[in-house]
């Protein structure tokens, strides 16, 4: 039974955010949904969906998260084997085979899977966090990371293999490496590019190729690609001319287009033309940052910028407070995931980055995404509420 010093340590601020980004993701849902009589019903789904994550959020923050390194193993094993499943009987949907059928409803292994490889990457790391700096247990981690990377990659899931390998990185990195090493690490992956452009599939060269820039300053980049084309045969030529793949840039395009609409201030709440008009399509998952600039302006949109990167630094703080290493690998790597969500959604929105298809945290529709944050910020809590000291806010 936790005591009432625990509860002190419960960090209430950090909620607090949460939830005014959750009540910021209802009311634009609302926005972006309210001309499609399919969708027009989103936005109570998200407020059915915030109910169940805050249920997951404090039962997992009451759950010690010490207790985790004892399952570190088998719930990885299980994971490993979920995505063999996956590989050989899964469903194939939106051109990627990442779900599969249990008991007749679709499960998506990879949604859980992040906080399983969290888990286990922070136990292995933290027991070793003596021989880290050692090559032989670096390329021992590195290996068990490559195990899911790869067969995530080949499902194909493009933005979640990514999204693994930055969290595993981050935490690698947190366990402390020698220089020389991390530029050993940094020289390998320089040489898997090329590896990996040659293995891209269909809708992944599709998002990546209109992403590159196109008319003078595609020509700064062609003979690159021309280069990868001739060697790696690793891209097609159609990415010379990314501008001509409408259907791919389309919806980056749009997004572009209602974030100049919102200018300082915005159109206004509902009143977003590229939104109401339904020119923006996926508006209430991928690009919702667009709604909120359209519509919030670039004011509200720094805004709730802010808000989310206030979450990461309350969660780096937990892990600086941590009482011990697993607990303080176990903040790193949920604050990785969730900056690493925020800087890819905004930057696909503002087509700094390829198309991903990861949500905004708290903030895009999906109860297994919200769900997964909300229980993000549990497993962050647990560490909280858990820590030797009490610090003032």
């Amino acid at each position: 039974m936790l005591t009432r010093i625990y509860w002190r340590h419960f960090d209430w601020l950090l909620l607090g955010v949460v939830l005014l980004l959750c009540g910021v993701g209802v009311a634009v849902i609302y926005s972006a949904t309210r001309n499609s009589p399919d969708l027009v019903d989103y936005w109570q789904r998200q407020i059915n969906f915030i109910g169940i994550g805050l249920v997951a959020l404090f039962a997992v923050a009451l759950f010690d998260y010490r207790q985790l390194s004892l399952l570190a193993v088998p719930a990885f094993l299980a994971f490993i084997l979920s995505l063999i499943l996956v590989y050989l009987f899964g469903d194939a949907q939106g051109g990627s085979r990442s779900w599969i059928s249990v008991g007749g409803t679709l499960v998506q292994p990879t949604e859980a899977g992040k906080f399983l490889l969290i888990i286990f990457l922070a136990w292995y790391l933290s027991g070793r966090r003596e021989s880290i700096h050692r090559l032989p247990y670096l390329l021992a981690a590195l290996v068990l990371l490559l195990a899911p990377l790869v067969l995530v990659y080949i499902q194909p899931d493009f933005g979640m293999t990514i999204t693994y390998a930055f969290m595993g990185g981050t935490l690698i990195l947190s366990a402390g490496i020698r220089y020389q090493h991390l530029l050993l690490l940094l020289g390998g992956a320089l040489l898997a590019i090329p590896v990996l452009a040659a293995s891209l599939q269909g809708y992944m060269l599709a998002r990546v190729c209109i992403f590159l820039p196109t008319g003078e300053d595609g020509q700064i980049v062609a003979p690159l690609l021309n280069f990868l084309r001739a060697v790696f045969n690793a891209l097609p030529s159609e990415c010379l001319q990314p501008a001509a793949n409408t259907a791919a840039s389309y919806n980056v395009d749009q997004a572009l287009i209602a974030v100049g609409n919102g200018g300082l201030t915005g159109m206004g709440w509902t009143q977003g033309t590229q939104n109401q008009l339904l020119f923006l399509r996926v508006r209430h998952t991928d690009f919702i940052f667009s709604v909120i600039a359209e519509e919030l302006g670039m004011v509200g949109a720094a805004l709730i910028l802010l808000f989310l990167l206030f979450v990461v630094w309350r969660i780096l703080r937990i892990a600086a407070q941590a009482p011990d290493p697993f607990g303080r690998l176990l903040a790193v790597g949920i604050a990785a995931l969730i900056f690493f969500q925020i800087v890819i959604n905004v930057g696909m929105n503002l087509k700094l980055m390829p198309v991903t298809g990861l949500t905004l945290p708290f903030i895009s529709y999906g109860g297994s995404s919200l769900v997964s944050m909300l229980f993000a910020i549990g497993l962050a809590e647990s560490v909280s509420m858990r820590q030797r000291r009490i610090n003032a806010y």
